[in-house]
């Protein structure tokens, strides 16, 4: 029951605003020594040694550092231009941009902020020009954005590998089809409105707002979208074959990101020292808070909060598919106060133990929390997303059309956690058939 206090204690302590890594190392530690005393501690210094010293997590800065290096490439903004000019004749085309848009990004730079802001920048405006509906249009690139989280290279599944002691090589293969399953559901919903409610997505007369042919259209579109899908299949296609571990390949990564940085002459002193300050503060925060979750974890097992977590489960008679159930509700709450990183080291270590007991599938685990997790860029009233996409629209645009558009994303997205839920094939075929299990 102290345990559970403790865990208490920190969710209200977040929820009125104290940073996360000092929250959660300092209730631990407090908690610690008026129940053990100093002496509890002296483990504590091995595990932070091993999480700094961990091969895998360097894998963390290298993927961060690539996908800032490609925002300041200029890539994304080429991409966009081209598809828009491809697709914008048809009727929903520039939004079938967008998501597509935001796909290639997710698999380049894996960044939520920065993959929102840059489609909110550069799509949003055209999208409301040409009398696209303001909640469409918003969501579209709000849940376009949060690919990132759920399409490999992703930040999120090399925590969640980490956590849960599953290979990021895993992580990352069985991904690939959830994520290219809900790109494709977006892109049915796009396709149904265009059908059922046409005046939400007009369609551009032909020529309109281009002025290119069709052959400098295909070039442009080959010009930009190659250098990056070039970088995608170097990145992944090693870890898949096997060639490269994910840090290696993150090292390739961050390698070919300055060289295309540099071939779209971009690549400067003050860009080089921007993405270093970036990558040196989003990897601290990273950090910093895994150490205070490991305080959290120690403290919370001394306790025997997993062992009283485990009686009440087995004392409810949920079963293994009752108790995932409950978590993903769990979660999918959480979402909507704390961020996403917040609710890995935070809950992964208290339930993880409990369904690896009941012998669920830990790589189909930590894929239903990363989609799960997916959502929180864009539930209300904290969804990251929404923030990031407000501080760029357009006046005309208020938060009510934020939130409208997020919510039949949040569906979409929720059909296809239920879909992995109701087939785990979709996360363990593909690496089962790659490892020739």
């Amino acid at each position: 029951m102290i345990a559970l206090l403790l865990l208490l204690l920190i969710f209200i302590l977040l929820l009125a605003g104290f940073p996360v890594a000092f929250t959660l190392g300092g209730a631990s530690l407090l908690f610690g020594w008026i129940f053990f005393g100093p002496e509890f501690f002296a483990l504590l210094p091995l595990r932070i040694w091993g999480i700094m010293t961990n091969y895998v997590l360097l894998a963390v800065p290298l993927f961060v550092f690539m996908g800032v290096m490609l925002e300041k490439s200029g890539i994304a903004e080429e991409l966009l231009e081209s598809m828009a000019l491809l697709f914008g004749r048809f009727r929903g085309g520039l939004v079938y941009s967008v998501i597509i848009v935001g796909a290639l990004l997710a698999a380049s730079t894996g960044i939520v902020g920065a993959t929102v802001a840059t489609m909110g920048l550069m799509g949003l405006p055209i999208m409301l020009k040409r009398g696209y509906s303001p909640e469409l249009a918003c969501g579209t690139v709000a849940a376009s954005g949060t690919l990132g989280q759920i399409i490999p290279p992703s930040i999120v599944l090399i925590l969640l590998g980490s956590t849960l002691n599953v290979p990021v090589g895993d992580m990352f293969m069985g991904a690939v089809i959830p994520g290219l399953l809900l790109v494709f559901l977006y892109l049915l919903y796009i396709l149904l409105m265009a059908l059922f409610k046409p005046d939400y997505l007009p369609a551009l007369h032909r020529g309109d707002g281009n002025g290119f042919g069709e052959k400098e259209v295909v070039r442009r579109l080959i010009r930009s979208f190659f250098p990056p899908f070039l970088l995608v299949v170097s990145v992944l296609g090693s870890i898949f074959a096997g060639i490269a571990s994910p840090t290696e390949a993150a090292g390739v990564g961050a390698l070919g990101a300055v060289v295309l940085t540099a071939y779209k002459r971009k690549l400067s002193l003050e860009v080089i020292k921007g993405v270093a300050r970036e990558t040196a503060f989003m990897t601290s925060m990273v950090f910093t808070i895994l150490v205070g979750a490991t305080a959290f974890t120690l403290v919370f097992r001394g306790l025997g909060g997993d062992a009283y977590l485990s009686d009440m489960v087995a004392a409810s008679s949920l079963g293994p598919t009752g108790f995932l159930v409950v978590v993903m509700l769990v979660i999918f709450i959480a979402g909507f106060f704390i961020d996403f990183i917040e609710i890995i080291f935070i809950l992964v270590p208290v339930v993880a133990p409990i369904l690896i007991g009941m012998e669920v599938n830990p790589l189909w685990f930590g894929i239903l929390m990363a989609l799960n997790l997916q959502t929180s860029f864009l539930t209300p009233p904290f969804g990251f997303a929404l923030f990031y996409l407000k501080g760029v629209a357009p006046p005309e645009i208020k938060t009510r059309h934020l939130y409208r558009g997020a919510i039949p994303f949040i569906g979409i997205q929720l059909i296809c956690l239920l879909a992995v839920i109701v087939f785990p094939e979709l996360v363990t075929g593909l690496p089962a058939y790659l490892s020739g299990r």
